[in-house]
C-alpha cells in the first residue's frame, strides 16, 4: 500500500514534469517566432531587406552582407528596438568597399590690383615653394593668399601642362579669374579697351597646350562713339551697311530686324558702344531703315539725334513726300530729318571733274586728278606724306579752275579714307565719293563711314566697299612660333652674327642682321626663346663657355635694346659643347662659332615627377657672371658669326 502511493506521486510528478516541458518549448517557440516576424519586419521597413533573421531559442540571428559598416550598426541598432539588445547575435558581414576615387585636382586663381589668391587642390608631389615663389614674382610685391591643399593621389598627365600655361596667362591678365584643371582652362579676365582684348585673345590662343580644352572670357569696356552713328543704304547691289553703332543688344535686334525686312542677308556687324543720345536710339533707327526700304533705295544717316535721308535719283516726289512724313511723325522725340531728292546734274563736256588716290599693296601712294590751286596741292601733298611717308607718294595731279566748293576738304577726306586701307583706292566727284580695298581692321568701313560725314557733312553721297582681310590684321596674323624660328633661320642662312676677336662686342657688320631678327621677332608676340652661344674647341674649355654666355648676352641686350619684348627669352653659353664641324679645319671652327635661336619646349615629365621648377625659371633671365675672364686672344681677324676662339690648348 505505501509503495503504491509513493508509485502514484511519481506518476504524477512525472506527468506534472512533461505538461510544464511541453508548455514551456511551446512557450518559447512562440516567443522565438514572434521574435524573429518582429525583427524582420522592421528591417524591411528601414530598407534593411539584405538582412535575413534566425531563431534561436530566445536569440534572433542577424544574417547577411551589409553594403557598409555603417549600414550594418543600423541593422542591428533597428533590431535592438524590438528585442533585448543581449539576445540579438550579430552574424553580418560587409561588402567589400570600392576602390577610392581620386579627387579631381582644380585651382581657381584670382589676380586683381589688391593681389593674387588661389584656392583648391593640388597633388601632394607638387613642389609648393616653387609654385609660391612662381606666383610672388607675378604679383610683384602685391599680397599672395594661398588656401590651397595637397592630396596624394597619382598626377594626371595634363596636369603640369595645364598649370605652366595658366600661370604664363595669369602674368599677362593683372585683373583675371582662371580656373584650371587636368582637361581643362578657363580665362576670364578684363581688357582696358577692344584693342587690348582682340591682342590678348590672339596670344592666348597660342600656344595651347594639347588634350586641355581652353575657354576664353575676356570683357572690355565699351566705346565712346561721337557722334554715335548708323549709315545704312540701297543701291544697285542691294541692301548694305556703312556703319552700325548700338548702345543695347535689344537695339542691335531691331536694327537687324529691319535690315532684314527690307532684304539684308548679311551679317550686321553692329558695334555696342556708349554715347548713343536717346534710350529709344535702336527704335529710331528701325524706323529710319525702313524708309529706306519704301523709297526703294537710297542712304540714310543717323548720327546722334539728326537724321540725314537721302533719296535715289528719279524717285517719285509724291512718293518721297510721304515716306518723309511718315517717318518724321513716328520717330521718337528729339530727332529731327533732313531729306533731300537729288536733281540730275547738267552735263559737262570734260565730264565730271574727278581726284583718285590709289594705293598699292607694297605701300606705294599716287595721287591723281584735278586740284583747284597750287595751295591745295602742296597740302595735299604734304598730308598725304604724313600719312604714307615721303618715299611713297607720287603726284599726278594737275590745277585747273572751275572747281566746286568745298573740293579742297573732299580731297583731304578722301586722302584720309585711304589711310585706313591697306591697299585700295579713293575717287572723288562733285557729288559722290567711292572708297573700295582691303584692310586688316575689322571696323575700318565704320570709321571710314564716320571720317567722311564729319568732313563732308550728313546729306553727303558716298559709297563704301572694303573688305577685311585676316592676313592684314597685325594682331591676327602673328605669325605662329615655328614660322617665326623659321624667319630667324632663314635671314640667318647666308649671314652670321659676329663679333670682335675675343670679345663679346657685336661687330659692325653684324649689326643689319641683328636689326632683321629684331624686326622679326617684333612680329612674333609672346614666345619663349633660347638665345644660344657656342664656340669651337680652341682655349680653354671654361673660357670658352664664359665667352659663349657673354655673347649671348650681349645679342640679347641688343634685342632688348631695338624693343624687342625679352621677358620671356633665356640666353645660354654652351661653350664648345655641340659641334656641327670638324674642329680640325678653319672652316669647321667658323661654323662651330655661331648663336642658335630656338623655342624653349617643356621636356617631357615622368608620371612621378610634378615639380615646377620649369615654370620658376619662365621669365627670369639667367644672371651671367660678370667680371669672367675673356678667352686669349687669336690673331686679329673677324671672328665669324657666334666666334669663341681663345689661344689653342697648351
Amino acid at each position: 500500500m505505501r509503495l503504491s502511493a509513493i508509485f502514484i506521486r511519481l506518476i504524477v510528478f512525472a506527468i506534472a514534469g512533461y505538461v510544464a516541458y511541453v508548455a514551456a518549448d511551446f512557450t518559447v517557440t512562440a516567443v522565438e517566432e514572434r521574435s524573429v516576424e518582429g525583427v524582420q519586419v522592421t528591417l524591411e521597413d528601414r530598407g534593411y531587406g539584405w538582412a535575413t533573421v534566425q531563431g534561436d531559442g530566445l536569440q534572433v540571428i542577424l544574417e547577411g552582407v551589409a553594403p557598409t559598416e555603417a549600414e550594418r550598426f543600423r541593422a542591428i541598432s533597428a533590431s535592438g528596438a524590438i528585442v533585448d539588445a543581449a539576445r540579438v547575435i550579430d552574424n553580418m558581414s560587409v561588402a567589400a568597399s570600392e576602390q577610392v576615387v581620386a579627387p579631381t585636382f582644380a585651382i581657381e586663381i584670382l589676380r586683381n590690383d589688391s593681389g593674387v589668391s588661389l584656392i583648391g587642390l593640388i597633388p601632394a608631389t607638387t613642389d609648393r615653394e616653387t609654385l609660391t615663389a612662381r606666383i610672388r614674382n607675378i604679383a610683384d610685391g602685391l599680397p599672395v593668399v594661398d588656401l590651397l591643399e595637397a592630396a596624394d593621389y597619382p598626377t594626371p598627365d595634363t596636369w603640369r601642362p595645364a598649370l605652366n600655361y595658366s600661370l604664363r596667362a595669369l602674368q599677362m591678365l593683372p585683373r583675371s579669374k582662371i580656373s584650371i584643371d587636368a582637361d581643362r582652362v578657363i580665362v576670364n579676365a578684363i581688357s582696358d579697351s577692344p584693342e587690348e582684348k582682340h591682342r590678348l585673345e590672339i596670344a592666348l590662343g597660342r600656344n595651347t597646350p594639347p588634350d586641355i580644352d581652353l575657354i576664353i572670357d575676356i570683357s572690355a569696356p565699351r566705346p565712346v562713339i561721337s557722334p554715335f552713328t548708323v549709315r545704312f543704304g540701297i543701291d544697285r547691289d542691294g541692301p548694305m551697311f556703312d556703319a552700325c553703332a548700338a548702345d543695347t543688344s535689344e537695339a542691335v535686334g531691331r536694327i537687324i530686324a529691319a535690315a532684314t525686312e527690307v532684304g539684308y542677308t548679311g551679317q550686321v556687324n553692329c558695334t555696342l558702344a556708349l554715347g548713343a543720345p536717346s534710350r529709344s536710339w535702336g527704335h529710331a533707327v528701325a524706323l529710319a531703315i525702313d524708309a529706306v526700304g519704301k523709297l526703294g533705295g537710297g542712304t540714310v544717316t543717323i548720327a546722334d539725334t539728326d537724321v540725314t535721308l537721302l533719296a535715289p535719283l528719279g524717285t517719285d516726289p509724291r512718293l518721297f513726300d510721304d515716306v518723309v512724313g511718315t517717318l518724321e511723325n513716328n520717330l521718337p522725340d528729339g530727332f529731327a530729318v533732313t531729306a533731300e531728292l537729288p536733281v540730275a546734274p547738267e552735263a559737262s563736256p570734260e565730264g565730271p571733274p574727278r581726284f583718285t588716290a590709289t594705293r598699292s599693296p607694297e605701300g606705294q601712294v599716287q595721287l591723281r586728278g584735278r586740284i583747284p590751286d597750287e595751295l591745295t596741292n602742296t597740302v595735299a601733298k604734304n598730308f598725304a606724306i604724313a600719312k604714307f611717308g615721303q618715299d611713297n607718294i607720287t603726284m599726278g595731279t594737275r590745277v585747273v579752275d572751275g572747281l566746286p566748293n568745298g573740293w579742297s576738304v573732299r580731297v583731304l577726306a578722301g586722302i584720309e579714307a585711304l589711310s585706313e586701307l591697306s591697299n585700295g583706292v579713293v575717287v572723288v566727284e562733285p557729288n559722290t565719293m567711292e572708297v573700295r580695298g582691303n584692310t586688316g581692321n575689322e571696323v575700318a568701313s565704320a570709321d571710314i563711314s564716320r571720317l567722311l560725314i564729319e568732313k563732308l557733312g550728313q546729306t553727303a553721297d558716298f559709297d563704301i566697299d572694303v573688305t577685311y582681310v585676316k592676313q592684314l590684321d597685325p594682331i591676327a596674323s602673328l605669325p605662329s612660333p615655328e614660322e617665326c624660328i623659321a624667319q630667324i633661320l632663314s635671314v640667318t642662312e647666308d649671314r652670321k652674327i659676329t663679333f670682335d676677336p675675343s670679345s663679346a662686342d657685336i661687330s659692325a657688320a653684324a649689326v643689319p642682321l641683328i636689326d632683321d631678327i629684331a624686326d622679326i621677332l617684333k612680329k612674333c608676340g609672346d614666345l619663349r626663346i633660347q638665345v644660344a652661344g657656342f664656340t669651337d674647341s680652341q682655349g680653354r674649355e671654361e673660357m670658352n663657355q664664359q665667352l659663349s654666355q657673354r655673347r649671348a648676352d650681349a645679342v640679347l641686350t641688343a634685342l632688348r635694346a631695338r624693343r624687342v619684348p625679352v621677358s620671356t627669352f633665356e640666353s645660354i653659353g654652351f661653350g664648345e659643347e655641340n659641334p656641327i664641324a670638324d674642329n680640325e679645319t678653319e672652316e669647321g671652327r667658323e661654323a662651330n662659332r655661331r648663336i642658335e635661336f630656338s623655342l624653349i619646349v617643356p621636356e617631357p615629365i615622368p608620371e612621378e615627377e610634378t615639380t615646377l621648377e620649369a615654370i620658376a625659371e619662365e621669365n627670369i633671365l639667367p644672371q651671367t657672371e660678370e667680371g669672367a675672364p675673356e678667352a686669349e686672344e687669336t690673331p686679329a681677324e673677324e671672328a665669324p658669326a657666334e666666334e669663341t676662339e681663345g689661344t689653342p690648348n697648351e
